[in-house]
């Protein structure tokens, strides 16, 4: 959701969310399968950008998250 309209390469994606090059890179794949993110390349490199299912999808989620908070409900 940060990344805005230019996107984020795998690199930070692999650092931000603690994962390995390989299964960040798999793990992009299959959210792109499912129209969450795409894919476009620059220059040289490719970035991932959040599609508008994506957005929906970021926001539901913050929703679920909020509400088991407020029931006290502990999830790891």
């Amino acid at each position: 959701m940060n990344a805005g309209i230019e996107g984020v390469k795998i690199s930070k994606i692999s650092q931000k969310a603690n994962l390995s090059y390989n299964v960040a890179i798999e793990n992009c794949r299959k959210l792109i399968d499912v129209n969450i993110i795409k894919s476009v390349k620059d220059k040289k490199n490719y970035n991932f950008i959040i599609t508008e299912k994506g957005i929906r999808f970021f926001h539901e989620f913050q929703k679920f998250q909020d509400t088991m908070d407020e029931i006290n409900f502990r999830y790891q």
